[in-house]
């Protein structure tokens, strides 16, 4: 089998880890056995070793990239996490600070005074900065926009005053312009004295007198087109553009539809702003899908792998709250039919086959209408045939399913009432859940949340209950 590239990016970080890991573990057990030997200038022998080994793991860290280091910080436990944190260069705390999660962020944040975050920030680009400021102490953030040049401090100010799911909150000012009215030729000798682009560049953005967007002259084309042809021959006067307002959501899937490298921000008035960066696009996807999958388990917000059994345990008891009401109210279903269960004992071994296959479906439906509404695929127009499909789906599967359930219990139980009441239930049971999938999410974004959030536990708990009800229900009705 081939290795891509990510699998050895992936094993690169994952040996960089185990060497970082082992150096720890033999720091440790060296100066555990110089501590217990009794020999002349112990403590200096000690002392030596100690910095022997921590300059050894130092070297190693500033061969690695922020990102790797970042992923080892967040794979270690507080005291080691914050052992190699200060072993990292003071000018590398800002692109490490950025690319850790935000738990880790902030137990490492809150070991820098003043100063150091600061300085740490202060080597940031404008949109990183704006990025960490919510992480940031008031005074930190004051001290830090007063170090700041006046064009750099207003860029910050101006990415601040956007929403955090905005495209405002995301942009980059640092870009390339160009006239159209200039060659080729003219154009390449400009970068080759800028020295260095703007990372990642794959085009540049082509404005007039008066700073509008007219187009965009992506670099390849730069370089297979006659010098001596003017720029507005061959840009592309179609570019696809951003306001600052947009949703970060929709621009995204916009990034990944065109798959765009960079792409121009332009206020009302045709202005370029600024530039969204494929790499920022990428973090935001990235944020929200583990933001999303948190939800669905009942997570208020992301927990430090390490965290204390205290800030753990508050992080999760909102659902597991809300998991035990939901349990108690199905529990009080089957308790409303002990008789007749005490009657017909098969009911207590078949009722969870209903529920369990009512979840198991609804949470399929669920699935894909999240991802539809986290796509904005569903709008009013679709909506009642997105439900008909699903009614549809839930009956094929329920005639079929139920059937063979009907048969598996009548095998078992040799009673065909009680096979046709297993059928049935099997049937409006998927019913039932096919609705509450589909309605689930919707419901939850009319609340104004993100459709991810809850929607399981409330899903579990409609069917669960459900299931329950249908099922004692009829067993009540037609075999009591």
């Amino acid at each position: 089998m081939t290795e891509t590239h990510d699998d050895r990016a992936q094993d690169h970080v994952e040996y960089s880890l185990k060497l970082v890991l082992d150096m720890i573990a033999r720091q440790r057990l060296v100066e555990s056995l110089i501590h217990k030997q009794d020999m002349p200038r112990h403590e200096l022998i000690e002392s030596l070793v100690h910095k022997q080994n921590l300059n050894e793991l130092a070297k190693k860290l500033d061969e690695l990239h922020p990102a790797d280091v970042a992923y080892i910080l967040e794979a270690l436990p507080p005291e080691d996490r914050l052992m190699v944190w200060d072993l990292v260069k003071a000018e590398r705390d800002g692109e490490i600070l950025i690319e850790v999660s935000d738990a880790v962020r902030e137990s490492l944040i809150a070991t820098m005074d003043n100063r150091e975050l600061v300085a740490a920030a202060a080597t940031l680009d404008t949109d990183e900065i704006a990025d960490l400021a919510a992480d940031l102490p008031k005074d930190v953030i004051q001290e830090l926009m007063e170090s700041l040049g006046a064009v750099k401090r207003a860029q910050v100010e101006s990415s601040l005053a956007y929403d955090d799911d905005s495209v405002g909150a995301m942009m980059d000012y640092d870009f390339v312009t160009i006239r159209a009215d200039v060659t080729l030729e003219t154009a390449l000798r400009y970068l080759r004295r800028l020295g260095e682009l703007p990372s990642p560049t794959d085009k540049l953005f082509v404005i007039d007198r008066d700073e509008r967007l007219i187009g965009t002259l992506p670099l390849k084309r730069m370089l297979v087109h006659d010098p001596e042809a003017h720029v507005a021959a061959v840009m592309s006067d179609d570019p696809v553009t951003f306001h600052p307002s947009d949703s970060a959501s929709v621009t995204a899937q916009a990034f990944e539809r065109y798959d765009l490298v960079t792409a121009p921000i332009v206020d009302p008035n045709d202005r370029l702003v600024g530039r969204l960066t494929v790499d920022v696009v990428m973090d935001y996807i990235r944020a929200e899908a583990e933001e999303d999958m948190l939800q669905a388990a009942g997570l208020r917000e992301e927990e430090d792998l390490f965290s204390t059994v205290w800030k753990a345990a508050k992080n999760r008891w909102l659902w597991l709250a809300i998991n035990l009401c939901t349990a108690l109210f199905a529990s009080r279903v089957v308790g409303a039919f002990e008789g007749s269960i005490e009657k017909l004992a098969a009911l207590a071994a078949l009722m969870p086959i209903v529920a369990g296959m009512g979840g198991n479906s609804g949470s399929q439906t669920l699935t894909l209408m999240v991802r539809g509404l986290a796509l904005n695929l569903i709008s009013k127009e679709n909506l009642k045939r997105l439900l008909v499909k699903e009614l549809g789906i839930a009956v094929l599967n329920g005639l079929m399913w139920g059937s063979m359930m009907g048969i598996i219990t009548y095998l078992l139980y040799g009673n065909p009432h009680l096979a046709l009441v297993m059928s049935a239930a099997m049937l409006l049971s998927l019913i039932v859940a096919a609705v509450a999938g589909y309605l689930a999410p919707i419901i939850i974004v009319r609340l104004g949340h993100d459709p991810a959030f809850g929607a399981h536990v409330l899903l579990t708990f409609i069917t669960d209950s459900m299931g329950f009800l249908i099922f004692l229900g009829l067993a009540t009705i037609f075999l009591m």
